[in-house]
């Protein structure tokens, strides 16, 4: 599923320019677009008019929110409340009742350009006063007092190839940023989603090395990373933490031009989630069977959580351990294993893995590290998944064998892609829990 907008509960303001001292507001989002509208435009221009301007309005207001324009500039708030550089809020400002009325039949619906799913930059002037490239407010008067419905005065000013997008649903607006820096060995949507912007990016700066588009944040991932952190003067290790996260988005809008009225456009295929982004009951999979792995870990050491089998079914045990690791961990207790619980059983079995009791430190290089193995990764972990490799290898001729030499090299990754196909799993050649956990198994027994 594409990750397609939804409209915020709430906006938060800054009441000024925005490097000002002024402070921000936190406002119910249709108290803001009321406010907006109240203050841009008069109550008694045609509906026609002022359903158009709302549009407009919201779709802007929108936009700034999904591309998360300012919080990737550092900033935290959504948007300002001068037209120097967004559109007007007034604190305390009237709300007209007409206007009221509108706002609540279509606070959730906006402009897209057809083929993209991101909000229309929909930039608009009074035109009078003031000339801009997009709707001009009284023009819209003029356009409804000779009969235009609202879709035509956008298309006047926004051109043929845009749709409206009605009833979209609310929701939380939850930032980008996964919660914790992105490293080597990590695997997923965020990863997937920082190499597709720095594929894009380096479009545009065609020097920067290349990551692939695998999911997996793997040595050439490093290597991107470290490299964009080089030309945009960050710190560069490599990690991918909150400053680089919205540097590295802010970049990617800027290139697209997503916050621009002819914006190159986000179009659903590039919005498509390779991951879900939670994982539920009646699931099933790799992703599910990562998450029985870290409960089935923990719960070894933790009487709280009940103990639990990896079958790769998002079951009741299953749903039974989540609710138990949630209550432990103070989250939200609803079964449910999305960003903060994810973050929260990886967090847990780091601290875990480093905090072992002395009776179990003798087996911590057969315990899964953390992270996923990469080719070019040195290291224990990496003599102990050599080690088993090639006792496997030793008794089954389909799993090519390997030297131990305590270097993730090629050979080790053929080896490793060997055993994935006989699992079924994706032949990606580096080693995640549930790979680790069959090598170890299979190794040990031998």
């Amino acid at each position: 599923m594409p990750v397609l907008p939804k409209i915020p509960e709430t906006i938060t303001v800054h009441l000024g320019l925005p490097d000002s001292n002024a402070g921000n507001i936190t406002i119910p989002f249709t108290s803001y677009i009321k406010n907006v509208a109240s203050n841009e435009l008069y109550p008694t221009w045609p509906e026609n008019a002022l359903r158009a301007n709302i549009y407009a309005q919201i779709s802007f207001a929108l936009n700034r929110i999904y591309t998360e324009f300012y919080p990737s500039r550092g900033y935290d708030f959504d948007i300002t409340s001068t037209t120097a550089r967004d559109q007007i809020y007034v604190l305390g400002g009237n709300v007209y009742e007409n206007i009221s009325r509108l706002v609540d039949n279509m606070f959730n619906d906006y402009i897209v350009r057809q083929g993209n799913i991101e909000p229309l930059f929909a930039a608009f002037c009074d035109g009078a006063q003031t000339q801009c490239a997009g709707l001009s407010q009284w023009g819209s008067v003029s356009l409804a007092e000779q009969g235009y419905i609202p879709y035509a005065i956008l298309q006047h000013y926004y051109g043929s190839n845009i749709n409206l997008v009605f009833d979209a649903p609310v929701g939380e607006s939850v930032p980008s940023y996964p919660g914790r820096p992105l490293r080597r060995g990590d695997f997923g949507q965020d990863v997937r989603t920082i190499q597709q912007q720095l594929l894009r990016i380096r479009r545009n700066y065609p020097a920067l090395p290349a990551p692939n588009l695998n999911s997996l944040y793997d040595t050439a991932t490093e290597e991107a990373v470290r490299g964009f952190q080089e030309v945009f003067n960050l710190q560069s290790d490599g990690i991918v933490g909150k400053s680089t996260w919205y540097k590295i988005k802010a970049v990617w809008g800027g290139v697209k031009q997503l916050s621009e009225l002819g914006s190159e456009g986000l179009t659903i295929t590039e919005a498509q989630r390779v991951f879900p982004a939670v994982l539920r009951y009646g699931d099933r999979g790799v992703g599910v069977r990562t998450v029985q792995y870290y409960l089935a870990f923990l719960g070894f050491f933790l009487p709280a959580l009940p103990s639990i089998t990896m079958t790769g079914v998002f079951d009741d045990a299953t749903r039974d351990a989540v609710y138990a690791f949630q209550r432990s961990s103070g989250l939200a207790v609803d079964g449910i294993v999305g960003r903060d619980t994810w973050n929260a059983l990886q967090r847990d079995y780091e601290s875990l893995l480093r905090e072992l009791p002395e009776e179990y430190r003798e087996f911590l290089n057969e315990i899964y590290p953390g992270r996923f193995l990469v080719q070019g990764d040195t290291g224990q972990s990496v003599v102990q998944l050599q080690t088993n490799l090639q006792r496997i290898a030793g008794k089954d001729n389909t799993i090519p064998t390997v030297s131990v030499t305590g270097t993730f090299d090629a050979a080790t990754a053929t080896a490793v892609r060997a055993m994935q196909r006989q699992l079924g799993l994706d032949p990606t050649g580096a080693v995640g829990p549930i790979v680790w956990r069959e090598i170890m198994t299979r190794g040990n027994d031998l």
